[in-house]
């Protein structure tokens, strides 16, 4: 009889410890797609020039269907560099579509003279800014070796009549500092804050100096 207790207060121990184990194993840590730039190269571009004073609708950024999530994602470039691969325990606190759009308009809205329309307001706007995301994540070249890439197309459309005016395809791929998640958010925030500065740059130039008709 004694021998039964003990064997099921073992039983029951070793039931516990792999409770209290998966519990930790499933806790998840989220993240947001911060700043990773200094000051003096955030500004770089609007020192050369400024956007025209005009009213921009950044619509929310598209993704294509396995990006449209909140996954931090990595490949392989060395073995089968065509898969994705998601961090189990890590995620972004919104899909990186999501995330990018509001970051762009922070940039612009805070450093532009232009007006940033941020409620889908069509009406009020002059030039709509529209992006898709192609790719958002972590390339692995070795085990130890990873960068960011971020791909995407930018199209610059008249509202009133919706003709599109400029449209680019950009890239931008940055080192991580570490093999992990954490590493890749730290590439991707710097990555994308490098396409913001593309972006920038590419809008002064398209965007018509000239007073609307």
């Amino acid at each position: 009889m004694i021998k039964i207790v003990a064997l099921s207060i073992i039983f029951s121990g070793l039931l516990l410890g792999c409770s209290l184990f998966y519990k930790h194993s499933n806790s998840v840590t989220f993240y947001d797609l911060s700043s990773q730039q200094s000051q003096n190269l955030l500004q770089q571009p609007l020192q050369q020039a400024q956007l025209p004073k005009r009213n921009i609708l950044i619509s929310d950024a598209s993704a294509p269907p396995w990006l449209d999530n909140t996954a931090i994602y990595y490949r392989l470039a060395y073995h089968n560099s065509a898969q994705f691969h998601r961090y189990a325990n890590s995620r972004w606190i919104a899909s990186p579509a999501v995330l990018f759009s509001q970051k762009m308009r922070d940039r612009i809205a805070k450093e532009m003279s232009s007006q940033v329309i941020k409620n889908n307001n069509t009406a009020k706007a002059d030039h709509i800014l529209h992006i898709e995301l192609e790719e958002f994540a972590q390339i692995f070249d070795s085990a130890q070796q990873s960068h960011a890439l971020i791909t995407l197309r930018a199209s610059l459309i008249k509202r009133n009549t919706r003709d599109v005016i400029a449209q680019n395809y950009f890239s931008a791929q940055t080192a991580a500092p570490s093999s992990d998640a954490s590493g890749a958010v730290a590439a991707l925030s710097a990555a994308s804050d490098q396409l913001i500065n593309k972006l920038i740059a590419w809008m002064i130039i398209e965007l018509p100096s000239g007073s609307l008709p």
